[in-house]
């Protein structure tokens, strides 16, 4: 009895030991836009996920993902249409856990991954919506095709992060794009014209 009433005083130190390491590396985020550092950001790959929505059949939703996909951010809280937003997708980076269809929707009478293998995006303009919110407008290259989209990005806040010492910003965005557009357009309406993208990323200060 003795040494298990000890053993448990040891285990609860070192979950309180433990505990209070573990705060420590919690960032003090700010989540003012106006406080949030200036300059130029890039992605940090091991912290971001984009996912793609296509209605199916009009019964549910099929959801994807792109696993290679790159950014950049020039930020400027005090001047956000001043700021710019470039991304860049690697298609044969597809992951919809589903080999064989996946390899169809690489082929030619889809995506054209042998021929088109990277969608990029650069902003033409930004203008914020709320505190937080901010329309990124600009072109979608892909597939041969340039089209004007619009992007919503929420800036989540900033801080320095504690792991990779680097001054890191939270931001996730939205978009929707009409495949047809860019001459993805078989099965519509069986599989959705629209499709729709979510992204969440953390950004590293250069």
């Amino acid at each position: 009895m003795f040494i298990k009433r000890h053993l448990n005083k040891l285990i609860l130190l070192a979950t309180l030991m433990l505990s209070s390491c573990t705060s420590l590396l919690m960032p003090n985020v700010v989540t003012e836009v106006l406080t949030l550092r200036a300059g130029q950001y890039s992605l940090d790959q091991a912290h971001a996920a984009l996912l793609f929505k296509v209605q199916h059949l009009g019964l549910s939703t099929y959801v994807g993902r792109f696993n290679d996909f790159n950014a950049s951010l020039d930020f400027d809280p005090q001047n956000i249409a001043a700021s710019k937003l470039e991304g860049i997708i690697e298609i044969g980076s597809l992951d919809i856990n589903n080999t064989a269809l996946a390899e169809d929707l690489l082929s030619k009478s889809w995506f054209d991954e042998a021929t088109y293998p990277q969608a990029k995006f650069f902003t033409l303009s930004v203008k914020p919506i709320n505190d937080s919110e901010f329309e990124f407008v600009g072109n979608l290259n892909w597939r041969g095709v340039t089209k004007e989209i619009s992007v919503l990005g929420t800036f989540h806040g900033g801080a320095s992060n504690i792991l990779s010492g680097k001054y890191t910003l939270g931001f996730s965005a939205k978009a929707s794009i009409s495949r047809s557009d860019f001459r993805v357009d078989d099965y519509i309406p069986i599989v959705g014209d629209q499709i729709d993208l979510e992204m969440f990323m953390e950004f590293q200060k250069s």
